[in-house]
């Protein structure tokens, strides 16, 4: 009926996505006290060049990428077509703010003579952020600017589903590595005795986890995923008539 409210969510789904977004938020909150209060802070083009290396990798391949994931669960009663420009939009932010993370490590490496790509970490979340990349442009050549088939699409979603949350996992993975790195370079002598900064840090990467796990389960829960609206049922019909030669009324032609 036109006018009605939208079906309400489903039980429990509001709770979870708010305990995702304060997570999201205290994790950012707290990479901002670490770099700030025993790395100096952040600042471009200086010696502190490399402290937004892992603040814009937590922004973009962790909150951000997370919270482009959950777009479908969140607006469900939205038109398609809108959540997935929105789906699309933030994971190209989050593939921006990692790029400036990236572009910091490497002119900071430069600055002071230190080798790139030999460790794990870098190893690891370069693949995690080309992988992304390419994750996100054929998302939009399927989807957003579609060039394929109905059924070629419907055949790569869970393709992209799967990917999906492979890279959100990998990403969460990458950024562990990276805190661990850096604690080992920085206060490898006093690390073993529970100094703050040690402390804080181990925090940081619980709240990752903890993000990860929150968006993971809604993500997975069956129940909630986002309900097909009543015009796309009617486009799926009307792409089985033309595919599987049924009448409207149920008979084949």
């Amino acid at each position: 009926m036109d006018g009605a409210p939208p079906p309400a969510s489903p039980a429990g789904l509001s709770v979870y996505v708010a305990v995702s977004q304060l997570l999201g938020l205290t994790l950012l909150a707290t990479t901002g006290a670490w770099l700030g209060r025993y790395r100096g802070g952040v600042a471009w083009h200086s010696p502190l060049q490399f402290n937004a290396h892992p603040l814009c990798m937590v922004l973009g391949m962790v909150f951000l990428q997370g919270d482009a994931l959950l777009v479908y669960r969140v607006f469900r009663h939205e038109a398609k077509r809108s959540t997935r420009a929105l789906h699309a939009l933030l994971h190209g932010l989050a593939l921006l703010i990692a790029l400036l993370g990236i572009i910091a490590v490497f002119e900071s490496h430069r600055a002071k003579g230190i080798s790139d790509m030999y460790s794990l970490h870098s190893w690891c979340g370069m693949a995690t952020f080309v992988l992304y990349l390419l994750q996100w442009f054929l998302g939009c050549g399927f989807f957003l600017f579609p060039r394929a088939s109905i059924s070629l699409r419907g055949w790569y979603k869970p393709q992209h589903i799967f990917f999906g949350i492979t890279l959100f996992i990998l990403s969460i993975t990458s950024c562990l590595l990276g805190i661990t790195e850096m604690l080992l370079f920085k206060i490898s002598d006093s690390y073993s005795h529970f100094v703050p900064e040690g402390i804080l840090a181990n925090t940081l990467g619980v709240l990752l986890v903890a993000f990860g796990l929150v968006v993971g389960y809604v993500l997975t829960r069956e129940e909630w995923k986002r309900p097909p609206l009543a015009e796309e049922l009617a486009l799926s019909m009307d792409f089985k008539t033309l595919t599987e030669g049924e009448s409207p009324g149920g008979g084949s032609q």
